[in-house]
């Protein structure tokens, strides 16, 4: 099929490289001439793991293709995909400004009939909205569909081409079948598609996340309440996990979630409930548990050495999660805003995400080369995002680097008895603080 992807962020274009690996002819409209013509040259604007290598195979099988002309790709597709932002506003809403422009613009545009496919993450309600723009604007027939992605930054493309379940959202059987044949690929394989109305769509996204936040959550409080009454929460959550009700999943304690989906969705959700006068309470708390989670360990730091001016403290990890240079609510950074009110001085390292970091804060803090020059002389060490070469370290050339061998750990990398044997004062999340 020929298809159109109007967006390229995150979500358009692993979803237009995925449509273009399962056979299908990508059309990629973005409004950045310059992001677009670098595409052409095979230049991917995102870090995502292994998205490159099917990016090129598919300019090179000319099924991928990149234009800022939404007519021309609009003409030669029947199905267009709307992978467009929806920020958050002040009050946690979703902003639809960007999905209803380009639904006017369909509208204006169209000739013939279209399914016009919401991708964004979009609120209860958006598939009429934007069925009302395009209406006013043309009588030639089209159907909206709801077709909501499950994409984890860092495995992408693992989700993209292998999806627990695809959800489309359509009241049109027609609209209804040409899904059926896109994801036809997937279908043949046992990924069940799952079809539903529109709105159910639409809530089955934010549900979905906003329940993971609050499974992640609960378990950061789990592990706070471990560290007041001496258990173990590695222990507690293997326990857990064992039970297939719970399942072992986004059950790892940390300094809270972040990204460009989970803070997102649950503020949209609470704000939706607010509009329809229905007040999510657990979503509230989890909300307001995370804020204080994210930050657990600058309020520790400062603990430990009282007065943190000139204190220089080395952080490794930027990025909100491993294998991504994605920095969105990345709880480094509020960490970062904490300890630089207080007068320390950050030296930190992230080969992946560094670039992001400096476009927002600039010289407020030294970028180091790699994870060790991160340490020369550091007071202490906060270990942020779980990136695989900070998993088995070098302890002695750390000793050798740190002023004080001090580590506070906010992704749980190592086992205490392991940094109690070679001296270090170590204090992770949930468990034993030895040192």
């Amino acid at each position: 099929m020929n298809i159109t992807i109007v967006g390229t962020g995150y979500v358009g274009l692993v979803t237009g490289t995925t449509l273009a690996e399962l056979g299908n002819s990508v059309f990629c409209v973005d409004i950045d001439e310059k992001k677009v013509e670098s595409m052409k040259q095979g230049i991917v604007p995102i870090y995502e793991p292994n998205l490159e290598e099917m990016f090129l195979r598919n300019i090179q099988a000319k099924r991928l293709f990149f234009t800022t002309n939404l007519k021309d790709a609009l003409d030669k597709s029947e199905v267009i995909y709307l992978a467009l932002p929806t920020p958050p506003g002040e009050d946690g809403s979703a902003d639809l400004s960007y999905v209803l422009k380009v639904a006017n613009d369909i509208g204006e545009m169209m000739t013939d009939y279209k399914v016009v496919v919401n991708k964004s993450t979009v609120p209860v309600g958006t598939a009429d909205k934007v069925r009302e723009v395009i209406s006013a604007k043309t009588n030639v027939p089209f159907d909206v569909v709801s077709n909501p992605e499950f994409l984890r930054e860092g495995f992408a493309v693992e989700d993209s081409m292998n999806p627990a379940r695809v959800i489309v959202g359509a009241s049109s059987e027609n609209a209804k079948n040409i899904m059926a044949k896109i994801y036809q690929p997937f279908t043949n394989t046992g990924i069940p598609i799952i079809f539903m109305d529109e709105k159910s769509s639409e809530l089955t996204k934010y549900a979905s996340n906003s329940f993971l936040a609050v499974k992640i959550t609960f378990m950061n409080e789990i592990a706070n309440y471990c560290e007041k009454v001496g258990a173990d929460v590695d222990k507690v959550r293997l326990g857990m996990g064992s039970d297939d009700r719970i399942g072992n999943r986004f059950l790892f304690p940390g300094i809270g979630y972040g990204g460009s989906c989970f803070p997102k969705d649950v503020k949209a959700l609470i704000k939706s409930g607010k509009d329809e006068d229905f007040n999510f309470k657990i979503l509230q708390a989890a909300e307001n548990v995370n804020a204080e989670q994210k930050v657990i360990l600058s309020r520790e730091i400062e603990k430990y050495f009282g007065d943190l001016k000139d204190k220089k403290i080395a952080i490794w990890g930027l990025a909100f999660k491993a294998n991504t240079d994605d920095i969105r609510e990345s709880s480094s950074l509020d960490n970062i805003k904490i300890l630089l009110e207080k007068g320390a001085k950050i030296t930190a390292y992230d080969a992946i995400a560094e670039k992001n970091v400096q476009k927002l804060l600039g010289e407020k803090i030294e970028y180091a080369k790699d994870m060790y020059s991160a340490l020369e002389n550091a007071d202490c060490l906060l270990i942020a995002t779980e990136w695989s070469e900070f998993k088995n370290p070098n302890f002695k050339l750390m000793s050798e680097k740190m002023k004080h061998k001090i580590i506070f750990d906010g992704r749980n990398m190592y086992p205490p008895e392991t940094l109690e044997q070679n001296g270090f004062y170590y204090k992770s999340i949930g468990r034993k603080t030895v040192g």
